[in-house]
This record gives structure tokens, sequence and C-alpha cells, in this order.
């Protein structure tokens, strides 16, 4: 769940057009500002620094990020923001914003053997259909990630042997260089930072201490979802070190296209084709919705372009306040052949059209007769 409430602009002190070196720039000021190594016991320090890492987590992430502007935090709510559990998983996350020495001296790092980091997370698409991204759904999913080795319980080591400490970096996990003034930690080359090596490998998993496993989940799909709107299922991601949590799983949703139906924003818009005898007389037609067919009445004298609107036939909105409308289009069809008899009774009611000239035609004609007068007047009249 989210720390904070607040504007995250506002949060990091940023304006909303700000590019993404200022955000990360703004971020990395106000995490050494309110980091609790600098703030000890101090738990309003604490929660401005979880505030900041949510706010940058955000704001870092274009999608997010457009997400956020569009509809501000009921558009996060319980899918975008990372649940960070402590300022490791802070550092651990964001590490690459503060780099390796005096900073991880500062941060109580010191050039020793990182912690467990938590699993990365893993990204997949879910492709569901209109009337599911209107309803809400439940999906059955399959997911391609790594288990820990059950012959050797994630060590990689063979059964009945341990990993032994690193000779290169003495079990620290990092070697420091000396750059003029500063002092940078890396991980160590040699055993990637763990700060032990297998020398006898599980045959299981040849050393890797982990295997791919397809894993059966479910996912719960709320009302109102949009294409490329992200779902989370926390702590289902992909494997992290050993007594680490895992990562999650972000779902990436995308709603096939329909069709009778154009999704804007939360109202639904469709063309009903209708005759010209429909148009002019009015007529009760059928129209398409997302809980069936439904009746509508067209007005007399309807004209292509007309809008029927039907209220709270829309979609729901994804934060659970109310429901758009569905539009519907007329579209007034003109016969391409027709009947002797249909053609006879059309050219009777074209020797008697002109007895009733509608008021957009009338315009029309006293428009484009003024315009041609204008046109034939002599030039020196004109300028006159």
């Amino acid at each position: 769940m989210a720390t904070t409430k607040r504007d995250l602009y506002e949060v990091l002190e940023i304006q909303r057009g700000a590019a993404g070196d200022e955000i990360k720039r703004a971020y990395r000021q106000m995490a050494l500002k309110y980091h609790p190594d600098r703030n000890p016991g101090d738990k309003e320090a604490e929660r401005k620094f979880r505030e900041a890492a949510e706010a940058y987590d955000v704001l870092s992430d274009e999608q997010k990020r457009q997400r956020y502007d569009r509809y501000g935090h009921a558009g996060l709510d319980g899918s975008a923001f990372h649940d960070f559990r402590s300022a490791d998983d802070i550092m651990s996350t964001f590490g690459d914003i503060f780099g390796g020495g005096l900073l991880g001296d500062l941060f109580g790092g010191g050039g020793g053997r990182r912690g467990p980091r938590q699993g990365p997370d893993l990204l997949m698409r879910l492709e569901i259909s209109l009337a599911e991204a209107a309803r809400g759904a439940t999906r059955e999913i399959e997911v391609d990630r790594q288990e820990f080795c059950g012959e050797c319980r994630g060590s990689g080591a063979r059964k009945g042997t341990v990993a032994v400490t690193c000779n290169y970096c003495g079990g620290r996990g990092q070697v420091v260089q000396t750059r003029g003034f500063f002092q940078v930690a890396t991980a160590c080359p040699s055993c990637g930072g763990e700060g032990v090596k297998v020398t006898d490998p599980c045959p299981s998993c040849h050393g890797a201490g982990r295997v791919p496993q397809r894993a059966r989940l479910r996912v719960d799909v709320p009302p109102g979802v949009e294409t490329n709107m992200r779902l989370q299922l926390r702590g289902q991601g992909e494997l992290g070190d050993v007594g680490a949590p895992r990562g999650n799983l972000q779902i990436q949703i995308l709603v096939r296209k329909h069709e009778f139906f154009e999704r804007r924003r939360n109202d639904l818009h469709c063309q009903v084709p209708i005759g010209f005898a429909q148009a002019a007389l009015g007529a009760e037609v059928e129209v398409p919705t997302l809980d069936g067919p439904e009746k509508i009445q067209v007005p007399r004298g309807a004209q292509s372009g007309d809008h029927v609107r039907l209220k709270g036939r829309g979609m729901p909105d994804i934060s659970g306040r109310g429901r758009g409308d569905e539009i519907v289009e007329v579209v007034v069809e003109t016969p391409r052949q027709l009947t002797p008899r249909q053609e006879e009774l059309l050219r009777e009611f074209a020797e008697t059209e002109h007895e009733q000239v509608s008021p957009r035609r009338k315009s029309f004609f006293e428009r484009l007769r003024d315009y041609f007068t204008e046109e034939d007047e002599p030039e020196d009249r004109v300028n006159a």
C-alpha cells in the first residue's frame, strides 16, 4: 500500500513537466536527506524516505507517470506502487542512482558483502475481451520462472558439501578501488558479489541453485481496466537471493478490439446504420450494448452523425466511481439499388421536395447565392 496520498510531484518538489534527469536528481537529494542512517530513530524521516521512493518509482516509469498524470492516485491504487519493505529494499531497487564508494560507506555499506537481494520483477501480457474489461474477470495464467533446486535447497553445492569463502575478496563480496580522492566499491569479479564460491556443484542444478519451472497463478482483473494498464501480483516474480523475497509479477493488460464498440475513456461509441425512410419518419431500431441488444428510438428527421446517448451503459471507472455512457451514432444509408416501384415513389417525392426546404439547406443555398454574388461584383465596386 502506498505511504502517501500527497501529489507525487510535490513530494519530490518538482514541476509536472520535469524531465527524467531532473526527477532522478530530486529523488537522490531527498533520499540522501531522509535516509534512516542519517536520521536514526526518526519515524518522520523514515516515512519521508519511503514516500520519496514511491514517488520516484511512479514518476520514473513512463507508463505509470502517464497513468498518474491522467487519473491521479485513483489510477495507481492496488497496482502501481512498489511495496518497499525497508531502506535496504529501496537501496537495492534504486542502487544505480547512488553508486558505491563514499555513498556506500555513508549508508552503512562499508565495502562489505551486500545483503540478500529481492528478486527482479517479471512482466507478462494478458489479452482480454472488452466484456471482461467491463465486468472484471478471473483468469488463470502460466508463468515461467526459477525455483530453488530441491536437491541443494538453493545453495548450488552438492548435497553434503558447502560453499567456501571467496579468496579474491576475502568473503566481503566487494573489491575497493582508489580513484584520486574517491574510493569505488564494485562487486567481486570472482564470486559475483556473493562472498562465497561453490567448488563442488550440485548435479541437479549444475551449481546454479535454482531450476526453471512453470507456475500456474490466478489473476483477478478489476472492472474498468484499459489497454497498457498494469496489474501487480506481489511476491510472484523471479526468485531473489536465499532468504530474500521474490520480485513482483507485472501483468500488462491488452483489451482486444471489439466488433462494434470503440472505447473513449469510459464511454463506448458505436455506429448504427438506418435506412432513408427510417431517418425521415423516425423508427425503433435495435442496437448492441455490453448487456445485450436493446431497442432505441431514432427521432423523426434524423441525420447522419446524430447521437443517441444511453446513460450508464458504457465502461465502469477503474476507481469504482460510476460508469460511462454508450453513444450511438446514426448513419443514414442511401440505397444503391431500387425496385421500379421504389424509384417511382422517390421521383414523386422529389417533385414535391422543393415545397419543404429544411433550415440547413435553406441556409446553405442563401450563403451560396451570396458567395457567387460577391464573386461577380466588379472589382472597382468591391474596392469602392
